[in-house]
């Protein structure tokens, strides 16, 4: 086959597995949603990074083995790799329609106009906001400009914080967006929570780790400051903009919460290609679907290890049995170790996904409804801090990438105290709720 018929045949694929996401019929996520994202996934072989490659391997033998042994277990993991794959499809094609408009042109340069703080804290929440409908490319927007600011003035302490900032606004989209991955993940299997319950606690905590990084940036020489030279209105439309795509997919998703009953995941999903409809027949020249062949990287990592995680969640589930129960003293103490846990396995290199599915998926037999709250705050809490201090994040990688700054230095030397200020701050909300919450 081709290079050009395997690129088509990656893209139908990735289409297949967004249609059977947006069905939600479960049989067909398991025997079509979840094969399809799989085999588009190996048929990327030949770009997939090293990572991506031991774990599509470790996923073609479990489901291998899952199929020869019994194929029952395979249910629950093939429709969270089916739903996590629709929604990383449709969050892409989102990206890609957001990121044609002149709108993000605008607010990009914005970012590094005013005083040196002014400039930090409108990368760094400009970041966050603009992480809700991008994902992971409001960092490369972003990173390229800081790259570009790099190559054209040289390095200075003003591009080392827009790195800082642009690192630490995107892992805080990860606690408190509505469309993060860990956000719908978490809501999805954590029992007994709305979207609502946590998003109300969590934003708090973003918006306070963004402004707890103020503290931990370099001086700036009163020569780095730079005036704006765009119109005030012309940008604030441009903001306008974003904030009502935001708020269009916030209550497509409660509407469809609310009177379809659908589930979280899935009601993200549909939400975010109303706007990519909207905006392909919006927008200049003939509607046209992007190609879908150049995510097997991120359908690798992201729907792979959830795939792993809710596979061993299922046999550890089914090895305990249904009389176990932990201790009650032990869950808190769980709930202020999990933020830790997940970091300590981002310094390693270790996706938080994959604990975020294992812990999710028992939470439902282990945990109590009533102290769901407490469990989530920590998954998220964690799952963010760990994308914006760990050196072996795609967003860390992507910078080092973009800018030149070494991966490690970017998130561990830089923001190392920033993490452990804010990891002690987020496992002792999740402690303190989950002993209040409990029965």
């Amino acid at each position: 086959m081709t290079s050009a018929k395997t690129a088509g045949a990656r893209s139908a694929l990735a289409y297949l597995a967004l249609a059977t996401g947006v069905i939600g019929i479960v049989p067909l996520a398991q025997w079509v949603g979840a094969p399809a994202a799989i085999v588009a996934v190996a048929l990327a072989w030949a770009t997939l990074k090293p990572i991506p490659r031991v774990l599509i391997s470790l996923v073609l033998i479990v489901a291998g083995l899952g199929l020869l042994l019994n194929p029952v277990i395979l249910g629950p993991s093939s429709a969270t790799l089916t739903r996590l794959a629709s929604l990383i499809i449709a969050v892409m094609l989102l990206a890609h329609v957001l990121g044609r408009s002149r709108h993000l042109a605008l607010i990009s340069e914005h970012l590094f106009a005013g005083r040196a703080l002014t400039r930090y804290l409108s990368i760094t929440f400009g970041g966050l906001f603009l992480a809700v409908p991008l994902n992971f490319g409001s960092v490369s927007v972003i990173g390229t400009l800081i790259g570009r600011e790099i190559r054209t003035h040289g390095d200075s302490s003003g591009t080392r914080n827009a790195a800082r900032a642009v690192l630490r606004g995107f892992g805080s989209a990860s606690i408190c967006s509505p469309l993060s991955i860990a956000v719908v993940l978490t809501l999805t299997l954590v029992p007994g929570l709305h979207g609502w319950q946590l998003i109300s606690l969590t934003f708090p905590l973003a918006a306070a780790y963004l402004l707890l990084g103020t503290l931990f940036r370099e001086p700036e020489a009163a020569s780095s400051e730079r005036g704006d030279q765009l119109a005030g209105a012309d940008v604030l439309r441009s903001w306008l903009f974003f904030a009502a795509c935001i708020g269009l997919i916030c209550l497509s998703t409660y509407l469809l919460r609310s009177l379809v009953n659908m589930d979280y995941a899935r009601a993200v999903t549909c939400s975010c290609l109303v706007i990519v409809v909207i905006g392909l027949f919006g927008g200049e020249g003939p509607p046209r679907l992007p190609a879908m062949d150049n995510i097997g990287n991120e359908l690798a990592i992201i729907g792979g290890s959830a795939f792993l995680g809710a596979t061993v969640s299922t046999l550890v589930s089914a090895h305990l049995g249904t009389s176990f129960a932990l201790p009650g003293w032990s869950l808190p103490v769980i709930a202020w170790g999990v933020p830790w846990l997940l970091f300590g396995g981002g310094l390693i290199g270790l996706n938080p996904i994959i604990a975020v599915t294992l812990i999710g998926g028992l939470s439902s037999q282990l945990w109590p409804a009533s102290a769901g709250l407490g469990l989530a705050v920590g998954l998220v809490c964690g799952w963010g801090l760990t994308i914006a201090g760990t050196p072996y994040s795609a967003n860390a990688l992507l910078i080092q990438r973009l800018t030149g700054y070494d991966n490690w230095r970017v998130s561990v030397q830089w923001s190392g105290r920033l993490s452990l200020c804010a990891l002690a701050l987020a496992s002792s909300l999740a402690a303190l709720l989950t002993t209040l919450l409990m029965p």
